[in-house]
């Protein structure tokens, strides 16, 4: 089953949006419908009942979501909108050498959904940068288990 899903990129470096244009390139191929938005400039009005997303984020800082993602989370905070019907899933980039905020980017992106009401897919993707891997690599290897389970949760629901 193909599915369809937008993943939204939150990065400083660059690398977050490497991971997604991988995944899109990958994926497409096989059927899938993807959209690549980095975050610069959303709001929370980018997240619409029914679809699913994939948060791909890396961590800044100490533990914080990236710059050009701070708009959309704060707004999130903010606003509060009922994201009842949303689906998602989260692949977080981060350093375990910063045990204290490995990858919160992106887990600060998991409980503001959570609290909103949006049903999270999978486990989320942490991504260590100092383990080595190619982050490309590890998650896409991810997103094609995650996809999975999106497609099975659909026919659930259906």
């Amino acid at each position: 089953m193909t599915t369809s899903f937008t993943i939204l990129v939150g990065t400083m470096t660059g690398t977050a949006e490497l991971v997604a244009e991988e995944i899109k390139d990958a994926l497409e191929p096989k059927g899938h419908e993807i959209e690549v938005k980095v975050m610069d400039g959303l709001d929370a009005a980018v997240f619409e009942r029914g679809r699913t997303y994939l948060i791909c984020t890396s961590t800044y800082g100490q533990g914080d979501v990236p710059d050009n993602g701070m708009k959309l989370y704060d707004d999130l905070a903010a606003r509060r909108p009922d994201l009842t019907g949303v689906r998602y899933g989260v692949l977080s980039l981060g350093d375990r050498t910063y045990a204290q905020t490995f990858c919160h980017g992106g887990k600060r992106f998991d409980e503001i959904l959570t609290a909103l009401k949006a049903e999270r897919i999978g486990d989320i993707l942490t991504h260590d940068a100092s383990a080595g891997t190619v982050p490309e690599e590890v998650g896409l290897a991810w997103t094609e288990t995650w996809v999975e389970a999106v497609a099975s949760s659909l026919s659930e629901a259906a």
